[in-house]
């Protein structure tokens, strides 16, 4: 008998809480089953390739087609990518977001909806499905190739309007989100009584206040938040922080002291010394927006002198990511594979973009320059040779023989006297741009060619 009314007592409770606590329950389940899979998420981890080591891939494009198809788009992919020497994959953002399957993310609502709740207009994505991205992150797990996470955490947007005692207006500051976790009022945005702003606003969307412990609690502090359970549920390997000017650099580093994996922050300036700066503050990564910008002037201004100019991987190449393109930016429509050529023989960790490797540009040379990257381009950088048309740059040599580039933007054909760090040794283009095979004089100089609007690279045969 007592055991019947203890088995009474256990219904009774479960059938209370089911009724009045729905959300409640589901995150338990929901976080029993997160546990559980975090060790086979851990495990798939081993033998990644180490971030940095190779070339990462934007793996979408502004307005990828809507319809729920893209994650498997790229699960389909995530092979032939590692195999061409791609290291890491950057996602965008994978939650739900204001304009739920039409959105790309960059208006979010709820950060644990990753397309399996019925809110904002729809259940998955404008990507696919919970179940997709799962199967794409353990695809590219076991491609050995790491995925970044595009963390959009400046602005929300989606919130029911509620009255702002703070402004005296109401705003759009009360987030209910269908998963149960980080429910958010006006105290949760600036201003409130704690903090009255940060950095700056994005768009006129509610600006999430990074002050409030509540916030950080939610963001990086708890067992289940955002930062934790991207990283220990869902798979994530590192972090792409989107417009990190509306917010102070501490919030990037108190987030990678949290859960560690690769982070790169988009601070949008050309100024390299502004990117060291926030580098060295956040004590991550950043985009290298001054080179992105002096190659933009060097190919569609016709003026190579122009890559001379101040840049991040000049500075600190340990934590440059330099990219040609990317889903915000794209001005750089001549010589655009000369500026890979240019990235992918130089300093800093490259970035390809999805377009231009699947669409837009000869595939063939781009998986070239990747291999040049990953096999000859080390050590450090010498510059040889700059003008209007010319650039010629040395690799040093790290753990391999180095390399020389060539790189040529007029209209003929360019020869060149080179020192090289190779005395008495033939060496060869393996761009395949040129078929000489010259050998290097006893005091290492040795003439090399371009051919016009292209490039070639030159090492030891």
């Amino acid at each position: 008998m007592k055991t019947l009314f203890k088995f009474l007592i256990i219904l009774l409770f479960i059938n209370y809480s089911c009724s009045n606590n729905e959300a409640g329950v589901d995150s338990v389940i929901d976080e029993t089953s997160s546990q559980n899979s975090s060790e086979k998420k851990l495990k798939a981890r081993q033998g990644l390739k180490p971030i940095g080591t190779g070339v990462m891939m934007q793996a979408f494009y502004w307005d990828v087609p809507a319809g729920g198809t893209w994650w498997e788009k790229v699960e389909s992919k995530v092979q032939s990518w590692s195999d061409a020497g791609i290291d890491a994959i950057w996602l965008p953002p994978v939650s739900k977001a204001q304009n739920g399957a039409f959105s790309m993310g960059y208006d979010p609502f709820d950060y644990y909806d990753f397309g399996q709740y019925n809110q904002m207009g729809s259940v998955e994505t404008r990507f696919g499905s919970k179940t997709e991205l799962e199967s794409l992150i353990n695809k590219a797990h076991n491609a050995k190739l790491s995925v970044i996470a595009d963390i959009v955490i400046n602005h929300n947007s989606g919130g029911e309007l509620e009255d702002n005692p703070y402004t005296g207006t109401p705003y759009y500051t009360d987030f209910n989100p269908k998963s149960g976790k980080f429910f958010r009022t006006n105290s949760d945005f600036h201003p409130n009584a704690n903090c009255n702003s940060d950095s700056g606003v994005f768009g006129g969307f509610p600006d999430l206040s990074h002050c409030q412990p509540y916030v950080q609690d939610w963001l990086w502090k708890r067992s289940n938040s955002v930062a934790k359970y991207y990283k220990n549920v869902m798979g994530f390997d590192g972090w792409r922080f989107d417009y990190v000017k509306g917010f102070e650099p501490w919030v990037v580093r108190e987030w990678k002291n949290a859960v560690g994996g690769f982070s790169v922050g988009e601070y949008w300036d050309g100024n390299a010394s502004t990117l060291d700066w926030w580098s060295g503050e956040a004590q991550v990564s950043a985009f290298d927006f001054a080179c992105y910008y002096r190659m933009r002037d060097a190919f569609q201004g016709n003026d190579l002198n122009k890559l001379k100019g101040d840049m991040l991987w000049k500075r600190n190449s340990r934590k440059a990511v330099t990219f040609v393109a990317n889903h915000d930016t794209d001005e750089i429509y001549n010589g655009k594979l000369l500026a890979y050529a240019y990235i992918l023989t130089h300093e800093g960790y490259p970035t390809i973009f999805y377009r231009d490797y699947e669409e837009w540009l000869s595939k063939t040379k781009l998986k070239n320059l990747i291999w040049i990257h990953n096999n000859l381009a080390g050590g450090s950088t010498s510059i040889l040779h700059v003008d209007n048309d010319e650039y010629v740059a040395r690799r040093n040599g790290h753990n391999n023989a180095g390399l020389v580039v060539y790189i040529n933007n007029s209209n003929s054909w360019k020869e060149r006297w080179i020192e090289t760090n190779w005395s008495n040794t033939r060496i060869k283009d393996y761009t395949g741009n040129s078929n000489w095979q010259p050998v290097t004089q006893g005091g290492k100089w040795v003439k090399v060619q371009a051919p016009p609007k292209s490039y070639t690279v030159w090492s030891p045969k």
